[in-house]
């Protein structure tokens, strides 16, 4: 089995489905096709600045794919195929696509992902590090710009420290053990801020999002 992240950026405009939708609606072609398995979708914000033309607050979209090797392809093809049909035709999308047994610098994506939250980069900048490291990255029209965020989206997926997921798991709000928050099976643990992992009997304060 081989592991894979896939980053799409910059699909939509003000009044069209968001990149977020046209992520999901990857992930279900994949698996409506038996190509593999993928994880929920997490939103990687970025660098927010006047010179960085975006939609609304320029963010990333990311998922793990689980697949075969011969599927590899054509997953990136279906991706394609949903980009060119779903994205907006005044958007800008980008694509990244990166099988993880692949022989790159891991280190250096997820410094250009981190860095991409605080700086602004060129597209040439992003293809030059895409074809040092090996990862597939392409652009779907437009200026092709959302290929900057596309490959920082699956940097600081890697980085396995960043983002939220799309949507939220539905919890009332009040009080909870950890124990009964985690008999929800889309949850796996609870963390303090610091990373230290609640036992059961923990109470967790549960408001707003």
């Amino acid at each position: 089995m081989s592991r894979l992240f896939m980053a799409i950026d910059d699909t939509d405009d003000l009044d069209s489905k968001g990149t977020g939708d046209i992520a999901q609606e990857i992930i279900d072609a994949i698996h409506q096709e038996n190509l593999g398995a993928c994880s929920r979708i997490t939103r990687h914000q970025l660098y927010v600045h006047k010179d960085i033309p975006y939609t609304s607050h320029n963010s990333a979209m990311c998922f793990e794919i689980q697949a075969d090797l011969q599927a590899v392809d054509p997953i990136r093809k279906l991706a394609e195929r949903v980009l060119s049909s779903e994205s907006s035709q005044e958007a800008d999308p980008g694509l990244c696509l990166y099988r993880v047994s692949e022989l790159t610098d891991e280190e250096a994506i997820m410094r250009y992902g981190l860095l991409a939250k605080q700086q602004i980069f060129t597209k040439d900048y992003a293809y030059c590090l895409a074809e040092q490291q090996g990862i597939f990255l392409k652009e779907y029209g437009g200026t092709g710009i959302g290929v900057i965020g596309a490959l920082a989206g699956v940097g600081l997926r890697l980085g396995g420290n960043d983002g939220r997921f799309k949507g939220r798991v539905e919890v009332e709000e009040g009080i909870w053990s950890v124990e009964s928050l985690i008999a929800n099976e889309e949850i796996d643990c609870v963390r303090m801020t610091t990373g230290t992992k609640l036992g059961c009997k923990d109470q967790v304060r549960v408001s707003g999002k």
